[in-house]
């Protein structure tokens, strides 16, 4: 599924036009993407967690000569599904 199927879905489910439907999905990805620059926790009651969680530099190797290279240290975004999601995937 894809941002437009997303849209597609909200607008069939809610009675809206897709057009506002797609400028609704964009809306909260934007929002999630905001928060989580600024570093902070994005927590939706039902669904999961987003969290901001850095990663320390480190060594690793180039696969096509074997090079060791030095891996900057960066910031990755991670997801933790609630109980709720966790259920109706494994049940």
């Amino acid at each position: 599924m894809n941002n437009s199927d997303l849209a597609e879905q909200i607008a069939a489910d809610a009675g809206l036009t897709k057009t506002d439907a797609r400028k609704l999905v964009d809306g909260v990805f934007s929002a999630i993407a905001d928060a989580a620059a600024g570093n902070d926790e994005i927590s939706i009651n039902g669904f999961g967690k987003f969290k901001v969680k850095a990663t320390p530099a480190r060594e690793g190797r180039n696969p096509s000569s074997g090079a060791t290279i030095q891996i900057a240290a960066a910031k990755k975004l991670t997801f933790t599904p609630a109980k709720a999601v966790k259920d109706k995937l494994n049940g």
